[in-house]
């Protein structure tokens, strides 16, 4: 059995009761000091992340502000069953504002039609320029210009019409005028551009009219020769409805591409200052399908966007002095299938396509109305050595444009 031991221990003392050293005293010191500064720190980040939010929903509210000016139309889209996975297709109508109105005073012919297909993944786009003369088939199951559309049912219309001649899903649009173009070009300092003699004194004559309908100024080149210049809006806008030099509507449209890509090149360079600028005095002019949600969206990677290779449609064309049963020139696809076919394949790459019903009965019906039809044997040996109609731009509607350049 344990004995007691006669002298008493001292009784434990708690670490917090005991008397600290001095040092113990001044590291508590700094440990407080340091709890404090670190809560301090995280005041000051929940306090700078809440102002970044309100910021972030500052800015948004403002932007949704700003594109409540936007002309903002909901369409009812019809397709043909196709859809492309992984690309964005947009229909662009460049909408003549010389105050001619279209049917029953609706809107006008669209001036410039052009599909913007937006690949995703890679941000490239691509431009398709519809020559606006071209045989397709109408709403009602009649056969006009494709410029038609936009004056008969607006651009609900013309986006379906669209999709039911050339296989597409496309399910929005913008439209713009001329003003909207001039202001941009303008606003962005003008734009550089090589303009051939024949460019310079058509660029001279048109400038007169544009000068008219959008109240702005220029100065007329002087001496007419070929060279690069410096171009207003009024200059740009002017440039890109030449019609009356060699391939006629054919180069016209080329024209609107290269100044899409001169515009798109400048404006990826310009300040968020200058961004705004321009948001703030095109978007009265502009109508859209596309919603606030859907252009902030797009809006966040624009400068990851390139604009590639662009071309006009059809790319195998016919330009006959006449149809029978019809008045005006028209341009005919020489086998609508086939250039839809080959539309595919150049948007597309690589994406499984075959032709609906619906797009063989109008190709057919164009054939028969027209009396063009592709030539089976040509086709094949054109795509064996590439040289295709489409290949490397408007070249082969070009050779038959004669007939269409004094058309208006």
């Amino acid at each position: 059995m344990a004995k007691r031991r006669d002298q008493r221990q001292e009784r434990p003392v708690r670490p917090e009761q005991r008397k600290r050293t001095a040092k113990e005293v001044r590291l508590a010191k700094e440990e407080r000091k340091k709890r404090i500064r670190r809560r301090r720190r995280r005041r000051i980040l929940v306090l700078l992340l809440e102002i970044l939010i309100l910021a972030a929903l500052s800015v948004a509210a403002y932007a949704i502000f700003k594109l409540d000016k936007l002309d903002h139309v909901t369409l009812n889209v019809d397709t043909n069953g196709w859809t492309q996975e992984g690309y964005t297709n947009i229909a662009l109508f460049g909408n003549d504002s010389r105050g001619e109105g279209g049917e029953d005073g609706g809107p006008a012919r669209s001036d410039t039609i052009i599909i913007a297909s937006l690949n995703n993944e890679t941000k490239e786009v691509k431009l398709v320029s519809v020559y606006r003369d071209t045989m397709l088939e109408q709403e009602g199951q009649h056969y006009d210009k494709a410029n038609v559309a936009y004056a008969q049912g607006g651009p609900e219309e013309a986006v379906n019409m669209l999709n039911r001649n050339l296989d597409l899903d496309i399910q929005d649009y913008v439209s713009v005028n001329f003003l909207a173009l001039a202001d941009v070009v303008d606003l962005l300092g003008g734009i550089e551009l090589d303009l051939t003699y024949e460019e310079v004194v058509h660029m001279n004559n048109y400038c007169v009219e544009t000068s008219e309908v959008t109240g702005k100024d220029y100065e007329r080149i002087e001496p007419e020769e070929a060279g690069t210049y410096h171009l207003n809006g009024v200059q740009a806008v002017s440039y890109a409805r030449i019609r009356y030099t060699s391939g006629g509507d054919f180069t016209r449209t080329e024209r609107q591409r290269l100044l899409i890509e001169k515009v798109a090149e400048k404006a990826k360079k310009a300040g968020i200052v200058k961004i705004n600028e321009i948001i703030d005095e095109v978007l009265p002019e502009v109508s859209t399908s596309l919603t606030p949600k859907e252009i902030l969206s797009m809006a966040v990677g624009v400068f990851d966007y390139t604009i590639g290779e662009t071309k006009g449609f059809p790319f195998d064309a016919a330009t006959p002095e006449a149809v029978p049963g019809y008045t005006g020139s028209y341009v005919v696809p020489v086998g609508l299938e086939k250039n839809v076919v080959d539309l595919h394949e150049f948007l597309f790459p690589g994406e499984p396509y075959t032709p609906t019903e619906t797009l063989t009965f109008i190709s057919d019906n164009i054939a028969y109305i027209t009396g063009y039809y592709p030539d089976p044997e040509e086709s094949e040996d054109e795509s064996a050595d590439g040289s295709a109609a489409g290949d490397g731009g408007d070249s082969g509607a070009q050779d038959a444009a004669g007939s269409l350049e004094g058309d208006e």
